[in-house]
């Protein structure tokens, strides 16, 4: 078996190169011709990852968060290499849609076990025209405002710095006219945020598109309406749990693909990465991405 780790050393503020030695040891038990790669940026990442791709690697193995896994979901989608996810990120939601533990030498123990038993599992991916793949999320409005303030603080590690971002943001919530398409159902409403959800959770276990799965060929899209601060401090929490879809703000939409408009100055992250602005049009591309759980 031939495989590839890449390393993000940055990934959780430094957490990723402290257990890389570690990690790096212990997916050997399994692959002794285990190969561990350094990459300090995303054009590293994407780089490395292609290449091993392209060489036929049998398993890509990541130790990041969800954006470097993004990136290296996109060089190996479609290919007939498998990727492992070992969690070091701030949210990691990718690594517990899959039931990967949350200590990266665990998850490591956990991808031994995997490749010691062949098991493997085809998830889809979310992509966005002209642009990325995403395994996760793609948000727009407050959460991504949210998660570009949570990108930029430097502590608290951990889900709880996206809870100290989300009450900065209040002081700049704005609800702004948005038009969601999903399949052949269009709603037009003054919204505070939409997320498409190919996976249930992001920002480190937020279930915003609760009933979202990995391999069901659709996306999930939740708007939620324009609230007071004091509401959305109300409804917020119970994200936690997925009991927010049936709050009278909250819009389930599904499809195979989505179309999002509206004001051009919001923004557009995917898996926690930037992306552009609106409009948006994201697709589902089922079984894509082939993956050690």
């Amino acid at each position: 078996m031939r495989a590839t780790l890449i390393v993000n050393p940055h990934s959780g503020r430094g957490a990723a190169a402290r257990v890389a030695g570690t990690v790096a040891s212990t997916l050997r038990a399994a692959v002794p011709g285990l190969v561990a790669t350094v990459t300090a940026d995303a054009a590293g990442t994407s780089k490395l990852a292609a290449q091993a791709a392209e060489r036929g690697d049998d398993v890509l193995a990541v130790l990041g968060g969800d954006g470097t896994v993004g990136l290296a979901a996109e060089a190996v989608a479609g290919t007939g290499t498998a990727l492992a996810v070992l969690p070091s990120g701030t949210g990691n939601d990718l690594a517990a849609a899959l039931g990967i533990p949350v200590d990266p030498v665990d998850a490591a123990r956990h991808v031994v076990e995997a490749l010691s038993s062949g098991q493997r599992r085809r998830i889809d991916l979310g992509r966005v025209r002209g642009g990325a793949c995403f395994t996760t999320v793609l948000c727009t409005g407050f959460d991504a405002a949210v998660n570009a303030r949570a990108n930029a603080m430097r502590w608290p590690a951990g889900p709880r710095r996206y809870d100290l971002a989300v009450l900065a943001e209040l002081a700049a919530l704005t609800p702004r006219l948005v038009r969601v398409r999903a399949g052949e159902t269009e709603v037009e409403l003054e919204a505070i945020l939409v997320a498409v959800g190919n996976g249930s959770s992001y920002g480190g276990g937020l279930r915003i598109c609760p009933d979202a799965t990995l391999a069901d060929g659709l996306l999930d899209v939740i708007a939620i309406a324009a609230v007071t601060r004091r509401r959305l401090l109300r409804v917020f929490p119970s994200l936690r749990a997925g009991a927010h879809v049936h709050e009278p703000e909250v819009t389930v939409l599904r499809g195979t693909a989505v179309h999002i408009d509206g004001d051009p100055s919001w923004p557009v992250y995917a898996d926690g990465e930037p992306q552009d602005t609106l409009p948006v049009t994201v697709h589902c591309e089922p079984g894509a991405l082939t993956v050690v759980a």
